[in-house]
């Protein structure tokens, strides 16, 4: 790409050392106008400081939005409904942000006539990926700036040393080299690199900035209930709370209560085996209780179906398609499936784990008058499961047959 052909740019910007230096380097390299943006999606952090940082460098736009209720609502809601987990533990909470960010990336970049945008991805992990395909599958024609795909800063002393050079404020505790790297946002916090990089070494106490271990966790449960409408949760306790509020009340129980921890080795879609360390609160209950709650709402094959799916519909965020056609496709196969999920679930949180105690729905498929073991006055004929399972056991039977004359199997 010619330097010339980049006259603005908007750039997802955190106010910390790596975008801090792309946006001087982006202003050198590039000669372009830099538009900020920075995302607030529960990750914890003051973000002031990055709209007066962008001000030093002298950006003359800059985004600063508050996204949390949108990434609850349209993203971590929609993919819970489908009790998305990527091989079999990792509830998505980095892979789920990235397409909102991009999203938001491109909708900044029409509003102010910017031809390109740019990330502080990595060219080794899996947000390079997850950002431009979104970005291109929302604006095809947008020119993408990656940074470190293109430049010589390939250290953190080279950095540091960029930033010395170039007069971008560093503060003392961030001089020095970082035992590891944190991702963060109201779903959850990732930890990777440095010091868990060795994935036979147990990660020190230090990591875990979400959750409290669970050997410290209270001797006595905590019992919550949560209501859901149509798959989503709308209330804890009987209150209600808008999608935000409810993962962040959902994530302090967890909390207390050393709920949601992850020490996983994963396939990332680049090629690598990564290890992080994961903590989810929140969602780990979410998803407990969503699941406790199709149990009685859901018909068997219809359920069935859905968990087939599942795998699919969870690599296909992983990989960066949020915004592909396929994904679509089984989102809206998903939704279609939580027309009844509406009720109650008890739960109760102790040391880690994630109990339910009770279901209730008025959408339940689950009859006591068939189930039970007393009289159920004629509501089960259970003669019919004598042809039930002849009929299934009939190819059984004739292979078994042909099986003693010595036949194939």
């Amino acid at each position: 790409m010619a330097i010339k052909d980049v006259k603005k740019v908007v750039l997802a910007y955190s106010g910390g050392l790596d975008t801090s230096v792309i946006l001087r380097w982006l202003q050198q390299s590039y000669g372009c106008e830099v538009v900020t943006f920075t995302a607030d999606l529960g990750q914890g952090e003051e973000l002031e400081p990055a709209r007066k940082k962008a001000e030093l460098f002298g950006v003359k736009e800059i985004f600063v939005d508050d996204l949390r209720d949108t990434f609850v609502r349209d993203f971590v809601f929609p993919m819970f409904r489908a009790n998305t987990l990527y091989e079999g533990q990792y509830l998505l909470g980095t892979s789920i942000a990235r397409p909102l960010i991009a999203q938001r990336q491109i909708e900044i970049a029409e509003m102010v006539g910017a031809d390109a945008v740019a990330h502080g991805a990595t060219g080794k992990g899996n947000d390079q990926v997850r950002f431009e395909l979104s970005y291109y599958a929302l604006k095809p024609d947008v020119k993408v700036i990656a940074p470190w795909r293109e430049w010589d800063l390939t250290s953190r002393t080279k950095l540091l040393e960029f930033a010395e050079k170039n007069q971008i404020p560093v503060a003392r505790d961030k001089r020095g080299e970082a035992p590891f790297s944190v991702d963060a946002n109201l779903l959850h916090s990732s930890s990777e690199g440095k010091l868990l990089e060795d994935p036979a070494v147990a990660p020190d106490e230090i990591v875990f900035q979400r959750t409290i271990s669970p050997e410290a966790a209270p001797d006595v449960a905590t019992e919550i209930s949560i209501d859901f409408h149509q798959g989503d949760a709308v209330a804890i306790d009987g209150e209600a709370m808008g999608p935000a509020a409810l993962l962040t009340k959902l994530n302090a129980l967890g909390r207390a209560n050393g709920i949601g921890r992850l020490d996983l080795v994963e396939n990332r879609f680049v090629g690598m085996k990564s290890r992080g360390i994961y903590e989810t609160p929140g969602g780990t209950i979410l998803l407990a209780a969503h699941r406790t709650m199709e149990t009685i709402t859901l018909d068997r094959e219809a359920g069935h179906l859905k968990d087939s799916l599942m795998p699919r519909y969870a690599a296909l965020i992983y990989n960066g398609f949020w915004f592909s056609p396929e994904r679509r496709m089984l989102q809206a196969l998903i939704d279609a499936s939580q027309a009844s999920v509406t009720g109650r679930v008890r739960l109760k949180l102790y040391k880690g784990n994630v109990i339910a105690t009770g279901r209730e729905s008025p959408n339940s498929l689950y009859d006591t008058r068939v189930v039970t073991f007393e009289d159920d006055q004629g509501a089960y004929d259970q003669i019919d499961a004598q042809g039930f399972i002849k009929l299934n056991a009939l190819r059984l039977r004739l292979g078994a047959a042909v099986g003693r004359k010595g036949g194939a199997l």
